[in-house]
C-alpha cells in the first residue's frame, strides 16, 4: 500500500497517543487529505536530516528508519491560518519498501504491515511479570527528589473499553472506535504523587500491549526506542526492555541518570 509519511525526531509506539502541532504547508495538505479519506499516515524516525524544511524551502535529504508506525487521527483542531493541532494514536507497524519523493510535497512510501508476534508464550509470560514489577519501580524512581527539578512524565495510551461484567464481549472491535485515552502522569509535586501515579494507570499483562506501553514511556534516546519498535516479537522487546530497565534502575537508584528530553514535546512545537 502507499502511505504518506510524516518523518519526526521521535518514535511512536502502537497504542500510544502523540500530540502534534502541524504548521508546514506540505503537512497541512497531508492532514487535510487523511481527514477527508479517514486514512492514516505513517510516522517514521529521522535518522539524519532536518525535521523542518530549511529557510530556502528546498527539500533536504533525509535518512529515515525502515520501520514506522501507522498514525490514526483521533482529534483535529484547525487554526484560522491553516495550522493543525492533532492527537494521533499508533495503530500498528509497517516496513518501508520504497520511497516516492516526487509525487507529493511530502514523502509517500510503499509499505507492508509488519506482523505482531508474541514469541515464546511461556517466556513472554515470565517476562511480563518481571517487567511489570520493574516498571512500577522505574516510575517510582524517576520522580524528582526534594530539591531536584521536576521532569513531568505525561504519556497517553489508548486502551480498549471492555464490558462491565468483564466477560470480554464488549462492543469494541479493536480498531480504536471504542477506546478511551488513559493518561500516565508523574508530576511529583506532592509527597503522595507517586502513589497517585502508580494507582491511576492500568498496566496491561498482554505481552504485546505491555511491551509497546513501556517503549512509549521509558525515557531513553530515540535510537533505543526505534530498536525496541523493530523487535521481531513481543518476547524479544520485553527482554530488551528488561535489560534496559536493569540499567536505568541502577542509574536512577544512584541518581546518575541523565533525563533525556521528551521528543514528543518537541514535536508539538515543531512538526
Amino acid at each position: 500500500m502507499r502511505l504518506p509519511l510524516f518523518p519526526l525526531n521521535t518514535v511512536l509506539a502502537p497504542g500510544v497517543v502523540l500530540p502534534l502541532h502541524v504548521f508546514e504547508e506540505r503537512y497541512r495538505l497531508l492532514v487535510r487529505r487523511c481527514l477527508d479519506a479517514s486514512a492514516p499516515f505513517g510516522i517514521v524516525l529521522i535518522r539524519e536530516g532536518p525535521e523542518v524544511l530549511p529557510a530556502s524551502g528546498q527539500a533536504a535529504e533525509l535518512s529515515i528508519a525502515s520501520v514506522g508506525t501507522f498514525a490514526e487521527i483521533r482529534e483535529a483542531s484547525r487554526y484560522s491560518d491553516g495550522r493543525w493541532d492533532l492527537q494521533v494514536v499508533g495503530t500498528g507497524r509497517f516496513d518501508v519498501r520504497s520511497i516516492d519523493a516526487d509525487a507529493e510535497p511530502y514523502l509517500v512510501a510503499g509499505v507492508v504491515t509488519r506482523p505482531e508476534l508474541e514469541g515464546d508464550a511461556d517466556e513472554a509470560e515470565i517476562l511480563v511479570d518481571r517487567v511489570r514489577r520493574r516498571f512500577v519501580e522505574y516510575l517510582r524512581l524517576i520522580q524528582p527528589r526534594e530539591g531536584e527539578p521536576g521532569i513531568p512524565l505525561d504519556v497517553q495510551v489508548e486502551v480498549e473499553v471492555g464490558d462491565d461484567d468483564g466477560d470480554g464481549d464488549g462492543d469494541g472491535d479493536g480498531d480504536g472506535a471504542d477506546a478511551d485515552d488513559e493518561r500516565f502522569e508523574a508530576l511529583a509535586e506532592t509527597p503522595d504523587a507517586v502513589d497517585r501515579t502508580l494507582a491511576a494507570p492500568h498496566i496491561p499483562d498482554d505481552p504485546v500491549a505491555l511491551s509497546y506501553l513501556l517503549t512509549g514511556i521509558v525515557q531513553v534516546e530515540a535510537d533505543r526506542k526505534q530498536m525496541l519498535l523493530e523487535a521481531p516479537t513481543a518476547e524479544q522487546r520485553l527482554r530488551d526492555l528488561d535489560e534496559l530497565l536493569d540499567r536505568e534502575l541502577d542509574l536512577l537508584a544512584r541518581r546518575l541518570a541523565l533525563f533525556i528530553p521528551d521528543r514528543r514535546s518537541q514535536a508539538q512545537q515543531r512538526n
